[in-house]
């Protein structure tokens, strides 16, 4: 146990704070994409510059998991919030972290003008379909025919509309410099969007302007399914909708 703490610590350093029992829960994909944001942090050596800006719901945890400064915004203002603090402190490293609820909704104008704007910061947005930490409810993101909490019949896109496409309302945006949709539905995935999230924050460290990434991920909780059969949901479900793409690289 003391060798796989050690082995742990020379990996994330002083980010990832080990000592702190998760909140997630089992299976949680915000689990992964939080040790994916602390080893890049780690990395790129910016912990002590580092601002997290994190939203109302489950990914408003991540920061308790990282030794890291952060401030937690009103729901949906997130970009907004880190927009002022960037402008105020340009020399800090500045990301938001949001579930899709989130940003999705009521978030969703703070994003796209902060994305218009060209601002120099790193949104994260996870989306799992669901308004995970209320109970599993249907979010801008549900899929068409999906049950939740709130549509037992599925989601009818007549009534409620289709699920929202974020970086695909962002790729004609001319201050967006890197923009992406990932996954950590399976180990190639993970290690593919770890890339991605590493380009993401050069982005920001290069000063070229916005930087957005979208990562699919599974909620065992708001889906009602258990660990394993929400990744196969998430893959063989979930990415026909939301497909994984590179749709901006202008770092180098």
């Amino acid at each position: 146990m003391e060798n796989t703490q050690e082995n742990l610590s020379s990996l994330y350093g002083k980010t990832l704070m080990l000592d702190k029992l998760f909140s997630y829960c089992p299976g949680c994909g915000h689990g992964i994409v939080t040790r994916l944001v602390a080893e890049t942090i780690e990395a790129m050596g910016i912990r002590e510059k580092t601002v997290a800006v994190v939203g109302i719901g489950c990914g408003g945890f991540s920061h308790h998991y990282m030794d890291i400064d952060a401030i937690e915004a009103m729901h949906g203002r997130s970009p907004s919030v880190a927009t002022g603090f960037k402008l105020a402190s340009p020399d800090n490293f500045v990301f938001t972290y949001q579930g899709d609820g989130d940003m999705g909704a009521i978030g969703l104008a703070d994003v796209l003008h902060a994305a218009n704007k060209g601002v120099p910061i790193t949104c994260l947005m996870i989306n799992n379909t669901v308004f995970g930490m209320t109970g599993g409810q249907m979010s801008p993101t549900s899929l068409p025919g999906q049950i939740t909490a709130t549509t037992q019949k599925g989601r009818d896109t007549h009534l409620h509309g289709y699920p929202i496409l974020i970086p695909e309302m962002m790729r004609s945006m001319p201050g967006v410099k890197y923009l992406a949709r990932e996954t950590v539905a399976d180990a190639p995935a993970i290690r593919r969007a770890a890339k991605s999230l590493r380009k993401a924050f050069e982005c920001q460290e290069k000063n070229l302007g916005f930087a957005f990434i979208e990562f699919i991920v599974p909620c065992p909780t708001g889906l009602k399914k258990g660990v394993k059969e929400s990744y196969v949901w998430c893959k063989d479900q979930m990415l026909n909708y939301f497909k994984p793409t590179i749709f901006k690289d202008e770092t180098e």
